[in-house]
């Protein structure tokens, strides 16, 4: 295994419905870009991707911001000593905004997940970036704890070209109280089909109804038991992936693309709901903290 680079998405621009995220987050993100929100406490969301980057031994980090980016851009200078070189050696944490893409593109704002590695792939063409050989993909808002080595060696072991973490999802159903109806929580999320090798075969936005039913796979397929995989049978993308640096750079041609099962807590904060839950899930029982093995928290129990 070589040289890993991680990628870490922290933006997106204001969408225009009312009743969007956005909109709905407004008190918490007026002035902040949603990755910035507190949670448990002192700790911004995006400490989390980039506490698992570090703790995994990913140093060198680009943060890929859009709009209101000043108080995030300080947030990580007190953090993580952005560009000063002395906290991470050799490595980095560099955040880049949309702006900062070279030529006309530059001049309009990212349109998407894929949008935004497609403007920026200079980055991994950068002499910088020579001995990289894969990159980590993540997003800025989810809660959890993950060993990304573990994730990139499980890639390399399996050939693919692509690999999805994914999390096993059943298909409780989720109160919406804003609009007042219920839905099942796997229709929240991209969902994946997989075949017995444990490779991706197809891949659907938020289905629902029958399009969801359609979704459901053998779960065992991916090490869950049996009784687990049948009260779980839907393989919800978690946002977190990783490619070979050459097929990043030429995504058109035929790529094998595989799932990894991550089945362990993941939370995507993207409710108030989800917001407030998580922050108290934090309390219930806390024998190591999520965020740091080095903090106050190691060894004790509250």
């Amino acid at each position: 295994m070589g040289c890993v680079i991680g990628t870490l998405f922290a933006g997106y621009s204001p969408p225009c419905n009312p009743l969007s995220l956005f909109a709905i987050f407004k008190p918490l993100n007026k002035e902040l870009q949603w990755c910035q929100v507190p949670i448990g406490g002192s700790y911004r969301l995006i400490d989390v991707p980039m506490s698992n980057s570090i703790n995994s031994g990913i140093n060198k980090v680009y943060i890929l911001t859009q709009f209101n980016s000043a108080l995030l851009n300080r947030h990580l200078t007190r953090a993580y000593n952005l560009g000063a070189g002395v906290t991470f050696g050799d490595s980095y944490v560099k955040a880049l905004a949309a702006t900062q893409t070279p030529g006309k593109e530059g001049k309009r704002w990212f349109q998407g997940t894929a949008d935004t590695v497609r403007q920026f792939h200079w980055l991994f063409e950068d002499e910088r970036s020579k001995d990289v050989e894969d990159v980590v993909i993540l997003s800025g808002d989810h809660l959890y704890r993950m060993d990304y080595m573990d994730f990139v060696q499980n890639h390399c072991q399996s050939g693919a070209d692509i690999t999805l973490s994914c999390l096993p999802m059943d298909y409780s159903l989720v109160q919406n109280v804003l609009l007042g109806f219920h839905f099942s929580r796997a229709s929240d999320f991209g969902l994946m089909k997989i075949d017995g090798k444990g490779r991706v075969m197809s891949f659907s936005e938020k289905p629902k109804g029958d399009d969801l039913k359609a979704m459901a796979v053998d779960t065992t397929v991916l090490g869950l038991s049996r009784e687990e995989a049948e009260k779980k049978p839907y393989i919800a993308s978690m946002g977190v992936y990783v490619f070979k640096k050459e097929i990043l750079l030429n995504l058109l041609r035929n790529q094998t693309i595989e799932a990894y099962l991550f089945n362990d807590y993941w939370e995507d904060i993207d409710t108030i709901r989800s917001f407030f839950e998580a922050n108290l899930a934090l309390t219930a029982h806390i024998v190591d903290s999520i965020i740091s093995h080095g903090s106050f928290l190691t060894n004790s129990a509250l």
